[in-house]
């Protein structure tokens, strides 16, 4: 019998990696959709937890679009480029980027649970930049040296798919840090391979006496199922504040009663709505884009509905700027 913190990396060796093995097993005709036939640079990867959520049958159906490799990524167009963000300008130490005053973001790892195809990292050099045990060392000689940053931001790729004993070294050594109030971390796992939230996992994440934010991704309120539901009460049990952050995806969630259903979901779950991220132009993504005017519009009609603090801030991240823009 498998024990917890070994049944989810078994859960994640058996998603699907082959497109047509997952038409298969959703009952859809390939023939039905303009799939790309090579993706080899950024492959298909989803968890069968994730897929479970979709229906079956259902071509359109809004999880599936957001992990389904389709020819629209081959279209070029102006403005949309493999560093849509500025992060590589941004590169403090290898591994740190350094944006925001009093806080960094680590790449912890290149890997991720699930490939989404609207993903802007899905063209970063992760072998230049993911932490190495000598790169780790120097990002934390980094922190140490600059008592201005108070919050370390665990990013990737996706922190919660590190190990137990590397993820736990981590934050062990990032609590030895006086000047650093909390850590941060940004997954998707949570949402994607629920079970990965396991009792060890919550102990190393508990141990230290630094505050714990996970911010979840997740776009649609199909995806938040009775395991999902069943990790984050195990994670706000051990008092980690949870906050989610959608990005606006068209087909997927660009309509104001899906948004509303996914803040709806979140906070009925414990999890806070924070950010609907307008696109990153990353090459292969602009078939997801939803222009500026519409965006606004479908806050403005959340606000009409929803009580304030249910209505995520519309955001885009635009390379060199001093914080996230507000979009309205």
């Amino acid at each position: 019998m498998n024990t917890s913190s070994s049944a989810w990396q078994q859960a994640l060796n058996e998603g699907f990696s082959d497109l047509h093995s997952l038409c298969q097993h959703l009952q859809i005709d390939p023939q039905q959709l303009p799939l790309l036939d090579n993706f080899r640079q950024f492959p298909l990867k989803v968890p069968r937890q994730f897929v479970d959520c979709m229906e079956p049958g259902n071509p359109d159906d809004p999880l599936l679009r957001q992990i389904l490799p389709l020819q629209q990524e081959l279209l070029t167009y102006p403005g949309y480029h493999d560093d849509p963000v500025g992060d590589l300008n941004a590169v403090a130490a290898a591994g740190v980027i350094h944006k925001y005053h009093g806080r960094i973001l680590l790449i912890t790892t290149g890997a991720c649970a699930v490939h989404c195809r609207y993903c802007f990292r899905r063209n970063f050099p992760y072998g230049e930049q993911q932490l190495s045990t000598q790169k780790q060392q120097q990002a934390l000689a980094f922190i140490q040296q600059h008592q201005e940053i108070s919050e370390v931001i665990l990013s990737g790729g996706d922190p919660l798919l590190l190990n137990d004993s590397k993820l736990g070294q981590l934050i062990t050594d990032l609590s030895g840090i006086a000047h650093l109030k909390r850590i941060r971390i940004h997954s998707r796992v949570p949402v994607v391979l629920p079970s990965r939230i396991t009792p060890e996992l919550l102990d190393l994440l508990t141990a230290r006496d630094k505050k714990i934010i996970l911010v979840l991704h997740s776009n649609h309120a199909n995806e938040l199922s009775d395991l999902v539901a069943s990790a984050c009460l195990a994670l706000q049990q051990r008092q980690i504040s949870l906050l989610n952050q959608s990005v606006l995806l068209r087909a997927v969630n660009d309509d104001a009663e899906s948004l509303r259903q996914l803040s709806e979901k979140l906070f009925s779950l414990g999890v806070l709505p924070y950010y609907l991220h307008q696109l990153d132009q990353a090459r292969g993504t602009a078939h997801f884009a939803v222009d500026d005017a519409t965006a606004s519009h479908l806050i403005t009609e959340l606000r009409s509905t929803l009580p304030g603090y249910l209505v995520p801030k519309l955001v885009r991240e635009q390379a060199g700027a001093a914080y996230k823009l507000n979009l309205c």
